[in-house]
């Protein structure tokens, strides 16, 4: 009898892009580069805490706009039900400031993320990832632990962790990464995304 432990993106699966949301809400088009444009993430965050600064804001309104995020539509019965079935964690690139209101509304799943170095007046000036390559070596080290992984992401930051798992999704990914990896099954909807999972763990 295997073990499953299913490992979920967040942005873009469960809920609404933030650095999009914050884009808009903002009026700064050029934080909308998301992991779906740019592979190299410390590229895209070292240039994203340029922007801020640049425009002189911080931590405080970033995370107003994440109070007025909801998951998206579905995901949260999606989650509860596939909670009820199997262990999930959430494995994701953003940061524990930014998560935690999410997880509430999502009902307190456990969430592996990273960290932002924040000064006393609120700048962002660095960010701490938990681990190099972090969503790959979290499924080895599951995996490494007993745990058959099934995973499912939406960027190119999630192909690491879907090619290492026993089981591998795309989920409402771009057309670019589809035709890039024509070997992971891309689904659309939450509906397929189950199936897909109850596949693997039959």
């Amino acid at each position: 009898m295997s073990m499953n432990i299913v490992c979920l993106d967040l942005e873009g699966v469960l809920v609404p892009e933030i650095w999009i949301a914050f884009a808009k809400e903002s009026g700064i088009p050029e934080l909308t580069r998301t992991t779906r444009d740019e592979p190299d993430y410390d590229k895209l965050m070292n240039w994203r805490l340029g922007i801020l600064k640049e425009h002189g804001l911080g931590l405080a309104e970033i995370q107003k706009t994440i109070a007025t995020l909801d998951p998206l539509p579905g995901a949260k019965e999606f989650l509860d039900e596939l909670r009820d079935m199997t262990q999930v964690v959430i494995v994701s690139d953003t940061f524990e400031q930014f998560a935690k209101p999410l997880m509430e509304k999502l009902g307190l799943p456990t969430i592996f993320c990273n960290t932002l170095v924040v000064a006393d007046d609120g700048e962002i000036t660095d960010y701490k990832m938990r681990i190099e390559n972090s969503k790959y070596s979290t499924v080895k080290g599951l995996q490494s632990i007993g745990f058959d992984t099934i995973a499912s992401g939406d960027s190119y930051n999630d192909l690491g962790m879907i090619k290492a798992s026993k089981g591998g999704f795309l989920f409402r990914t771009t057309e670019q990464i589809k035709k890039d990896n024509p070997d992971v099954k891309a689904v659309e909807t939450y509906d397929e995304l189950m199936t897909a999972i109850k596949e693997v763990m039959a």
